[in-house]
């Protein structure tokens, strides 16, 4: 088989066998189909796109190319949940341990964030001693024994994956809807879930700018899991703004131990209720969404779900002294606080605190019109927050908590956004960083309404548009 004729025909918009496609992704990654062939390719995909049948099947001669987690030792239906990034996307967080205590075992690799978007492992690792790197049987005891675990992504899990990604980076060949499905798509087969949600993010905070384009993402992601045998589901939500107030590793962990609590930002806590009603249905303790999120609902109010997160917490090694852990974990009758808000205190104290904050001030009066998630993002990037290469540190205690959302009246001089920063901040990146936040920030007249939270559920049947308000 000749690697010229399967990039002729894709050029020619002609579909490409298993057999074509097998070729191609296992010569690419152990080196016999150089780079500009490999590339060749992929423009002709950009261009001619790929069928259904073409993209399950470079889905899954992707997730073979390594490493496939056998998770079958788990009791349950493992159910997986993907986000395609976002600005304050602290979803996970809430989810993880919301999703165990409903009795669904949450087994999650997780990986580091890059450029504006955080990482979820980078977010965990703000609390002191917590460990991201288990064992697979570490890992498969501890969701069997007390409902969740999280690791990093091991080095070898979709390696052709990480490859064509690199190329395509480099190449302009990474908005091609299929090569986007079939990249993350993958990932989740190899990390080996019997079913899978996912968070598709839309507007200006997201890769996917616009509804139209997240729609398409979505039913090409759904139907590839259905056609290789996993039962997928898909959301579409808002990042228009920034979801939630926080942006920052620390300042986000704190944020989601709120919601745990049974407060925290409204938006955060209805996005999560609806991510985990289809978790909790595909796992088989609930009949129906609406069914599900009454059960959620009531375990994020009565603490379960933040004993549960304190429980995980302890299971990978984060750790606080001796004395806090029994008076927050007492049954409380003779305390004048719920154990659940002894737990979060006990939590959010541990995590680390900016040396500087700067509030950043509304310079007219008016309503919020619109504010750029991926300007905020950045702000908190170049505050430490993110990485603007691989390889660079982070900052875990640094970047932006909001203090007003769209649609909400503002006065000249009230706060719009407060910078948690370091002093160790180079050059002029606090100066940057303030601009970015204050270009952020659109002031209107006119009171607007704030964007839909969530726009549509794209399932095996089809779109459901919703557009469910966003509470404020």
């Amino acid at each position: 088989m000749r690697t010229v004729d399967c990039i002729q025909k894709k050029r020619d918009g002609i579909a490409l066998s298993p057999e074509e496609i097998r070729h191609l992704i296992t010569g690419f990654t152990n080196g016999t189909i150089p780079d500009y062939q490999m590339s060749a390719w992929a423009m002709a995909v950009c261009f001619q796109g790929m069928t259904p049948e073409e993209t399950a099947c470079l889905t899954m001669e992707m997730a073979d190319s390594g490493d496939r987690i056998d998770l079958s030792a788990i009791r349950g239906v493992k159910v997986d949940k993907h986000s395609t990034g976002g600005v304050g996307d602290t979803t996970t967080l809430v989810l993880g341990p919301l999703v165990a205590a409903a009795g669904v075992p949450v087994a999650k690799m997780s990986g580091r964030g890059l450029g504006h978007t955080g990482g979820t492992i980078d977010k965990l690792e703000s609390i002191p001693g917590f460990r991201t790197e288990l064992s697979r049987e570490q890992f498969t005891g501890q969701v069997n024994r007390i409902g969740i675990a999280l690791t990093g992504q091991t080095g070898n899990i979709t390696p052709a994956d990480k490859k064509l990604y690199a190329l395509r980076d480099v190449t302009a060949t990474v908005n091609s809807l299929p090569l986007i499905a079939s990249s993350i798509m993958s990932k989740k087969i190899a990390a080996g879930a019997d079913a899978i949600v996912l968070d598709v993010k839309t507007g200006g905070g997201a890769f996917m700018k616009s509804l139209e384009d997240s729609i398409r993402l979505a039913e090409q992601m759904v139907d590839i899991g259905h056609r290789v045998g996993r039962a997928t589901i898909a959301v579409i939500s808002d990042m228009n703004q920034p979801l939630g107030f926080a942006v920052g590793n620390a300042l986000e962990v704190a944020e989601a131990i709120e919601v745990l609590a049974g407060g925290g930002p409204a938006d955060l806590r209805e996005l999560c209720l609806e991510l985990g009603a289809h978790m909790v249905v595909l796992g088989g303790k609930a009949s129906s969404a609406e069914e599900a999120k009454r059960l959620l609902s009531g375990l994020l109010d009565d603490g379960s779900a933040l004993r549960k997160f304190h429980q995980f917490l302890l299971a990978q090694g984060a750790h606080a002294p001796a004395e806090q852990l029994e008076a927050a974990s007492a049954d409380g009758e003779n305390s004048a606080l719920p154990q659940r808000l002894r737990l979060a205190e006990l939590w959010r104290s541990r995590l680390p605190a900016a040396s500087r904050t700067e509030e950043i001030a509304a310079p007219r009066s008016g309503y919020v019109a619109a504010i750029d998630a991926e300007s905020v993002g950045v702000a908190a990037m170049l505050l430490g927050a993110g990485r603007e290469t691989k390889d660079a540190a982070i900052d875990h205690a640094a970047g932006v908590v909001l203090r007003r959302k769209i649609g909400e009246p503002v006065k000249a001089g009230d706060a719009l956004a407060v910078l948690h920063y370091n002093e160790v901040i180079a050059g002029d990146r606090l100066d940057r960083a303030v601009r970015r936040i204050l270009d952020a920030f659109r002031i209107g007249d006119e009171k607007v309404d704030p964007p839909p939270l969530v726009y549509a559920a794209v399932t095996r049947e089809g779109v459901r548009m919703i557009k469910r308000e966003s509470p404020i």
